[in-house]
């Protein structure tokens, strides 16, 4: 079992503690596991206190490794403390840490995603650098093992044994790639329908956060039948992988852009299912977007899936079907 496998709170996190500094790791590791399985964000701000955002609420860490109930008593960053976590994250993105940082944020090995502000370098109307960053946000990546269980029927058609092309929507923080990797692995291992016996599917992980993976080795499971794009572009890596993997199913996250709206629809004109996930408050909020309303009228999606934090991450408000039909209803936790 890799380290991000298990869901022993302290070993999720590890890598995050190798990059924090020495005291913050300290009083961490320090916590009860029921709060670190709470956890969801580390926001280090120069000159302000640790903050730590639970599931159901934040706190300020304290000086003595409690959580904090008043800000004199919380530990804060210093500006040294700070510079220090950005170089250790630096080296633990070897490919494209450049680009990485353009685009606000570094991948830690594990899928925990660190978040960049501060003063950003602007040249020719483009960010080419931050410098100065005043403030980290590391978000802390979980594998949730059979949290598609709930979803996985109305995402595969039983009649043709073939998986629906679906689109997992919901604003940030709500398990969108929990609850997509969770699809993945449930394709690939098979077995969770009568004469299902997986298959093949490809990983297109342009931010590293679906697999995790560390020197291009997936450090969460993904089953026996998933090939990994590790650090490439959603719509380059689509189309490299139906011409060379030949996948049943590819599986992305977080499309937005125009070239990615045309890879999900040339995937759907060459048969090949997608599953991907999108930030929108709903599926009339996604529409909005000129290419993603293309999308929908060409029905490149079977299923929609949207999902909320109401009774925590991952909370299926609805299943709705190519026509934007609700077929299903949630408010349950997907765990």
């Amino acid at each position: 079992m890799s380290v991000a496998n298990s869901n022993r709170p302290k070993v999720v996190i590890e890598q995050v503690l190798a990059v924090l500094p020495l005291e913050v790791a300290r009083w961490l590791e320090a916590l009860s596991d029921v709060w670190l399985d709470e956890l969801e964000e580390i926001r280090l701000r120069v000159g302000q206190p640790v903050e730590l955002c639970l599931r159901q609420r934040s706190a300020f860490l304290g000086s003595d490794g409690t959580l904090a109930q008043s800000l004199d008593a919380s530990m804060r960053i210093s500006a040294g403390a700070l510079a220090q976590v950005l170089q250790r994250l630096t080296q633990f993105s070897r490919y494209a840490v450049e680009e990485d940082m353009r685009q606000g944020y570094v991948t830690l090995p594990g899928g925990h995603r660190v978040g960049i502000a501060g003063r950003a370098v602007v040249e020719a109307g483009r960010v080419r650098a931050f410098r100065d960053v005043t403030s980290l946000n590391i978000r802390i990546s979980r594998d949730r093992p059979g949290v598609a269980a709930s979803v996985l029927p109305a995402l595969y058609d039983r009649a043709s044994r073939r998986p629906l092309s679906s689109l997992i929507v919901s604003p940030p923080q709500c398990g969108k790639t929990t609850l997509v990797r969770d699809v993945a692995r449930r394709f690939s291992y098979g077995g969770f329908a009568p004469g299902d016996h997986g298959m093949k599917v490809a990983v297109i992980d342009e931010r590293s956060e679906i697999a995790g993976s560390v020197d291009g080795i997936p450090q969460f499971d993904l089953g026996p039948r998933a090939d990994v794009l590790d650090g490439c572009p959603k719509a380059e890596g689509m189309m490299m992988a139906i011409r060379s993997l030949s996948p049943h199913v590819v599986v992305t996250d977080e499309i937005g852009r125009t070239e990615d709206a045309e890879a999900v629809l040339e995937a759907s004109l060459a048969g090949v299912a997608v599953v991907a996930t999108a930030h929108a408050a709903s599926l009339d909020a996604w529409r909005r977007r000129p290419w993603m309303e293309r999308l929908f009228l060409a029905r490149a999606f079977d299923r929609y899936v949207v999902l909320s934090r109401c009774k925590g991450p991952g909370t299926v408000e609805a299943i709705l079907d190519a026509e934007g039909r609700v077929i299903g209803r949630g408010g349950v936790e997907a765990r």
